[in-house]
């Protein structure tokens, strides 16, 4: 078997350049700048010709800044979960700090097991989007004086900024736009709310706009990924109001996903039978004649919580946010027109 290629060291890179060990360490640091000209471009050739790339990790470890901020995600394959994902990696790249991304598949096990591998790299700043309630574990990261920031769902007890979507405002958005487009009667599909702040805000909002607005309401949860018992929830509430326009409003992506299936199961016709969604999803616009929804803006609230970090990481070159909670945007298409 052919050796195993050699990483080549800074002391190689010294010697090629015709420099000190400093001055290649500060070429790879932050004094870059103190050096002349002429000696970075005789480190940067040594550097190049040897292959040689620094290893940030202990660099970062050796000064205390380990240049990395963690990420808890509860569930990957949530399309909101990976456009916000998005929006924070940017975020980070503008601050010259590396990701690293840790999913819990809503699991709050393994959530504790990425929180201890997060405090193993000593990451500088972590955006926790909660599957459970890792409250003691936050609080030793708060008590190292790790800053944290909590994406869309809220943990008891944990003092921290809480970065998402104005669920009242976007509720009353959707509400109001089947209201207007003459609906009667609005079944709202969920995932079970009981591990997440902004399912239960979402459910107990709807309930109460719904009979404001006078509108006959019933709730359904998913239980199952095939939806089952969703179907036979939709089944019962349409065939309960047959004498009213009905609409479905789902409560994100997934259950938009789940109940766009059971309508091509039913053979509904969307508009007659009206479907909305909150999250707005590559696909919608490509099922005729378009799925309604309201578009959260995720970039924007992804780099905020990265900028919350980084104003308690680093005041100097970050602001704190003036908006932590953000507007949805009405996407209107055929599936909520009569």
């Amino acid at each position: 078997m052919p050796p195993t290629p050699r990483r080549s060291t800074i002391l190689e890179v010294a010697r090629l350049a015709g420099a000190s060990k400093t001055s290649v360490s500060r070429y790879f640091g932050e004094e870059r700048d103190r050096l002349s000209p002429s000696l970075q471009a005789r480190i940067a050739h040594a550097a190049g010709t040897l292959g040689y790339q620094p290893n940030q990790m202990a660099r970062g470890l050796k000064g205390g800044r380990s240049k990395l901020l963690g990420m808890l995600v509860a569930d990957i394959r949530n399309p909101f979960s990976v456009a916000i994902t998005h929006g924070v990696e940017q975020a980070c790249r503008q601050y010259g700090y590396s990701l690293v991304v840790c999913n819990t598949d809503n699991d709050p096990e393994q959530e504790r097991q990425h929180l201890d591998l997060l405090g193993a790299y000593q990451v500088e700043g972590l955006v926790v989007n909660a599957s459970g309630s890792p409250e003691r574990q936050l609080h030793t990261f708060i008590s190292q004086g790790t800053p944290i920031v909590l994406l869309d769902r809220e943990v008891d007890h944990v003092e921290a900024e809480v970065v998402g979507l104005d669920n009242h405002l976007a509720i009353d958005m959707a509400l109001e736009h089947l209201a207007d487009q003459g609906y009667q009667a609005v079944l709202y599909v969920s995932e079970a709310p009981q591990q997440s702040s902004t399912r239960q805000k979402r459910l107990a909002r709807f309930n109460h706009t719904a009979e404001q607005l006078g509108l006959i309401h019933s709730s359904s949860l998913l239980a199952n990924s095939d939806g089952t018992a969703t179907l036979q929830a939709l089944s019962d509430f349409l065939a309960a109001h047959q004498q009213h326009a009905c609409a479905v409003l789902c409560g994100n992506g997934t259950a938009t996903l789940t109940v766009t299936r059971l309508f091509q199961q039913l053979d509904l016709p969307l508009g007659k039978v009206g479907l909305m969604g909150i999250d707005e999803l590559d696909w919608c616009a490509l099922i005729s004649p378009g799925i309604t929804t309201l578009a959260q803006p995720t970039d924007a609230m992804g780099k905020t919580a990265v900028q919350c970090l980084m104003h308690r990481i680093a005041p100097h070159v970050s602001s704190m946010p003036a908006a932590l909670r953000f507007s949805p945007t009405l996407i209107e298409r055929g599936s909520t027109q009569r």
